[in-house]
Order: C-alpha cells, then structure tokens, then sequence
C-alpha cells in the first residue's frame, strides 16, 4: 500500500463498490502467469485423486469471494451437480454473471481450461456450456455464511487474507468459509503471503499479512488432511509469495 492512504483496518471499510473487475482481469488473467497455471495443475491432480474412487450424486460446489476470477470455479466442473459463485462486491458480481450466461465466458479464461483438460475428467466436459448449465452467482458476504456445512466441495482464493488488515477478521473468514463444507469436502484456499494490500485502479485495498505458518494454524483445527504449496512467485509488489492450500474438511464442528 502506499504511504500516506487513508488506514482501512476492516472490511467494510474498503471501497468494494468501486472494484474494476477488467482491470483487475487485466493485471493477473488476460495473460497468464505461471504461477496460476501452477495453481490450475495442482488444483486438477487433488481434486482428481479426490475422485478417483466416484464421484457421488449431488455434489454441489462453492467458490467463496470468487471476485474477478473463473479458474476455481473451473476446475470444480467435473465434479459437481451445482457450483455457487459467493460474491459481495457488486461490480464483481456483475462480470461474474456475464461468465456464466449463456454466451459464455470470456476467452481469458482458455488458457487455464487448457490446463485443467490434460485429465481426463475435464477433457470429458465441455466447460462453457457446462458453466452455464450448473453456475449460479450470489450477491453475500462470508461472514453471512451460516455454518450449516452443506458444500461437498469448496474454494476460496485471495480472500481471508485480502479483504481486512485485521487477524481476527482473517481468522473469522478462514473459519466462515471452513464451517460452509460437509465432512469430507475437498477444499483448496489460495493466500497471498505477507502481503501488506493491493491496488486495483484508483483504490486501494486492504491485506492481512499471513506466513505458512499462520495459513496452517487457521486451517488444521479443519481438517486431518492438509498439504500447504509455498509458490515462490512475486507477481506486484507489496507480498512475497503465494501459499496454495488443499485438503479435506474433518468432522470437527467448529463455533460460527
């Protein structure tokens, strides 16, 4: 963040409303970076080995904060019945429903269909028409989820920790989007690490700095299985990395 912004410790205090999602597209997705293709690969191989034995009837999937970004969405296609897309930021829920209706998402997003499609399970989908098909877009906001566990699947990339400066708020919103899965729910959670904010446009936005240390402090109370990636790549200033987190919902009942 630049010096001399005005401080904005929460969530509510950032100007969600004024979220360009284009030139957030812009800045991170029109050309890939490697370290999303990355993120992709390894989303498609932990969902894949999830599945390797079936996949059950009526999965139905959440990408939670999707924001200006198909690719978790994308990568949950295969293997559920439904996928809600939470979003609060009304311009971002906007672009999300232009994605998914019926003239299909933009072609920013081919490349990491590419990607996902190198499995078998997703080269067997034809991913626009079954976007539009099982995607579905909300208007909420995390802390609204009311912890009756009801995903079978569920994502959650650069929120937590990009919404609020605050811990406990990070720490709130670890647990929201925890308390949405059922026992056994593949997860995957994206972080950027150390990340003092970001600008989109002409605004700022607030971060929570988190380490793999404090990513897996957030997460282990659950789940019994959980593997951390420390992806060594820088792509703005102000964070040092990104931390990919995947694993299995326990049945552990957290407080909401």
């Amino acid at each position: 963040m630049e010096r001399g912004r005005v401080t904005m410790d929460r969530n509510a205090d950032a100007p969600w409303s004024q979220f360009d999602p284009e030139v957030y597209v812009d800045n991170n997705y029109r050309t890939p970076l490697e370290v999303d293709l990355r993120i992709v690969r390894l989303l498609r191989d932990y969902f894949t080995r999830c599945f390797s034995r079936g996949v059950p009837d009526s999965v139905r999937g959440v990408d939670v904060g999707a924001g200006a970004n198909l690719y978790p969405a994308l990568s949950m296609l295969p293997w559920c019945e439904k996928v809600l897309l939470l979003e609060f930021a009304r311009p971002n829920v906007a672009y999300l429903e232009r994605q998914v209706s019926s003239g299909g998402y933009d072609t920013a997003w081919d490349a990491f269909w590419e990607e996902l499609r190198q499995a078998p399970a997703y080269a067997a989908v034809e991913p626009r028409s079954r976007c539009g098909e099982i995607v579905r877009v909300e208007r909420g906001n995390l802390f609204d989820l009311d912890g009756h566990r009801r995903w079978d699947i569920g994502t959650m990339f650069f929120v937590a920790d990009s919404m609020s400066e605050c811990p406990d708020e990070f720490q709130r919103g670890v647990r929201c989007f925890m308390n949405a899965l059922a026992e056994g729910a593949p997860f995957a959670a994206a972080f950027m690490k150390e990340s003092v904010g970001y600008r989109v446009g002409a605004h700022d936005y607030p971060a929570c700095r988190v380490n793999e240390d404090r990513v897996r402090e957030s997460l282990e109370p659950f789940t019994g299985e959980l593997e951390i990636h420390d992806l060594h790549h820088v792509v703005r200033p102000g964070h040092e990395g990104i931390l990919l987190a995947l694993g299995r919902r326990n049945s552990e009942v957290a407080p909401p």
